[in-house]
């Protein structure tokens, strides 16, 4: 099999190409060492030190934590780039990198989202906050040159690592950011609302094989499998239901501990952070990309839960233009999918907000006048940064948007009682991409705003659009499905699509990488989540549908800001698969799905009534 594309981008994007850097090694000196944490388990950990670094002339610490190596390892050996972005790296800081344990060259067992222990007992309790206070007193105490300040940063599981690295409390530990962090297991990443992301299926040699030895090679690459194919949809169509997937995982740890949980049980609501920010000390700056379809939830939800706990924190988010990660890397001109959006977008915001944001905590005075706004961010639809105070602005209003029996999604509730109805067959699963060679490996970066007339010209897909706008409309906030819903099973699984609907005489941008996309007509996806029936009355215990009995679905979408068009129209789809990014639901109950039979999945007719509606809110 290929190697993982999404791996290998976190890994370069992050450290930079593995390749020599002459100004790296002119300029650095790289020291290897072992920290040894309260429980004797020792990382390993590679710092990186200004040459000019001396008693009269200090630097801050930044430091990145990570499970995907920090190679290249060897005191002689210096990656292409440090730190966040070059320009950091240019004006000086103390970089370092560490194995988290249990990975490559540290010791220790590794955990996927390791569990918070909040009230620690003993020296035995320890969790990724306690290594980071570890480690950072061990930096403070032991770098000569280091000005007593550190930051932390990282994008995707580092970020996580950032994320939980806050709850050390470090008094040292100034600035934290952490970038498309993951908050919980069970709605980011590996699921949304409980539904499982299968297009990872080909990623779990990554996260459940344990190393037997420190290494600097990739040990799970044994029990990586080669599928045959490229085509990630149809092999994944005929492994057939999740439960044959053991002849492939048996061994798989984390496989296992995923098909055995298919609830938000203990085991996933220990691996959350959210519960547990209560009071903050570092300054945090969330940064995510709105187009991101592995972690766009992490950041909206640890930004909000910080302002809720801890008002008086200085909480601040960042969302761009971006795919995951993709911030860390200037293309030039930014693209995602078809969609351009400008050019230098990453190297503006790597110099006017990253680069601000931890000069100011780590080596200006570090009070909360630090010339950044609440809420940085990017409006997909206009294509220009906007600054907020806090988000969502209070001054958005609601709109609801109904789902009428004629296609149309209007402004106001429906005269008389009306539906839609559509058949969904497990057996032949909506696709959630036109692009096949996306469908190996990790999430793919494109789907987030691809075109959608693929899927909504199916009979079970339905298609409710406003009349052509007038005006702008901004949406700018949350996004709230309301569905009334029935089904001839007893379960499925419910996706909205936000869409917008590009005007019939819309020029093609000239930087469009796919010749055979016209934006004439497109239909750019701005936003999508699923939402599992059986979770619809609470997350921990799943229950049946009930057939033929109209219920109620309510469930989020991420948060958007984006100006749909004059000319433009508004449009939501909605589904019941998307294969193979979303497991097909059997459509009849079972207590396990994982663990469904291949004559548990059933053809059923699934009825949208017209008192559905989108909750959006609007800025004017």
């Amino acid at each position: 099999m290929k190697k993982l594309s999404a791996l290998l981008f976190l890994v370069v994007a992050a450290f930079g190409a593995f390749a020599q850097s002459n100004y790296v090694k002119e300029h650095y000196t790289k020291k290897d060492v072992y920290i040894t944490m309260r429980d004797g388990v020792k990382l390993f950990t590679s710092v990186y030190t200004p040459n000019e670094a001396s008693k009269d002339k200090k630097y801050p610490i930044m430091m990145q934590r990570t499970c995907y190596s920090i190679a290249p390892y060897g005191e002689t050996k210096y990656p292409g780039q440090l730190g966040p972005s070059k320009y950091m790296m240019q004006e000086g800081f103390i970089f370092v990198y560490q194995d988290v344990r249990g990975r490559y060259k540290s010791e220790g067992t590794w955990t996927n989202m390791t569990p918070v222990i909040d009230n620690k007992k003993s020296k035995k309790d320890v969790d990724e906050g306690s290594d980071t206070y570890d480690t950072i007193d061990w930096l403070i105490k032991n770098l000569p040159g280091n000005n007593g300040k550190v930051g932390q940063w990282g994008i995707s599981y580092p970020g996580f690592y950032t994320a939980a690295g806050i709850l050390s409390n470090h008094p040292a530990l100034k600035a934290s950011s952490p970038q498309a962090p993951i908050s919980d297991f069970f709605f980011d990443d590996f699921h949304h609302n409980g539904a499982f992301i299968e297009s990872y299926f080909f990623t779990f040699p990554v996260f459940g094989v344990q190393k037997t030895d420190t290494t600097t090679k990739a040990w799970y690459q044994n029990t990586m499998f080669n599928p045959g194919t490229r085509d990630g949809y149809q092999f994944l169509l005929d492994l057939g239901p999740l439960s044959n997937a053991d002849k492939y995982y048996k061994d798989n740890f984390f496989w296992q501990e995923t098909i055995n949980h298919p609830s938000y049980d203990e085991f996933w609501q220990k691996r959350g952070l959210l519960k547990h920010y209560n009071k903050v000390k570092p300054a945090v700056m969330l940064v995510g990309g709105w187009f991101d379809a592995e972690d766009l939830t992490g950041p909206l939800a640890i930004y909000k839960t910080i302002e809720k706990k801890d008002p008086s924190a200085y909480n601040t988010i960042v969302m761009g233009p971006f795919g995951h990660g993709r911030w860390s890397r200037e293309t030039g001109h930014t693209m995602h999918s078809n969609i351009y959006f400008g050019d230098s977008i990453a190297t503006f915001y790597q110099k006017n907000i990253e680069q601000k944001f931890f000069d100011h905590f780590l080596k200006g005075n570090g009070d909360k006048n630090s010339g950044l706004p609440d809420a940085y961010m990017f409006n997909t639809g206009k294509n220009e940064w906007a600054k907020f105070d806090k988000w969502p602005s209070p001054a958005a209003t609601h709109v609801k948007f109904y789902l009428n029996s004629d296609g149309k999604l209007a402004d106001a509730a429906p005269a008389a009682t009306g539906s839609t109805t559509f058949v969904s067959d497990p057996l032949k699963p909506v696709p959630y991409t036109e692009d096949n060679t996306t469908t190996m490996g990790f999430t793919p970066h494109n789907y987030m705003s691809e075109d959608q007339r693929f899927a909504g010209r199916r009979t079970d897909v339905l298609v409710f659009q406003t009349d052509v706008l007038a005006d702008d409309m901004t949406l700018g906030g949350e996004i709230m499905a309301n569905l009334k819903v029935a089904t001839t099973g007893t379960d499925a699984d419910w996706i909205v699509k936000l869409i917008d609907v590009y005007p019939p005489d819309e020029p093609n941008n000239p930087y469009m990488p796919n010749k055979n996309i016209i934006l004439s007509n497109y239909w750019q996806m701005v936003r999508s989540q699923i939402m599992p029936a059986r979770f619809r009355d609470g997350f921990e215990k799943a229950v049946p549908m009930t057939a033929n009995q109209k219920t109620d679905v309510n469930f989020h979408l991420n948060d958007v800001l984006h100006t749909f068009k004059k000319g433009h129209r508004i449009m939501i789809q909605v589904q019941s698969t998307s294969f193979p990014l979303y497991a097909r639901n059997p459509q009849k109950f079972v207590e396990n799905p994982y663990k469904a039979a291949a004559s548990d999945y059933q053809k059923a007719t699934h009825t949208v009534f017209n008192d559905s509606f989108i909750d959006v809110e609007v800025l004017k």
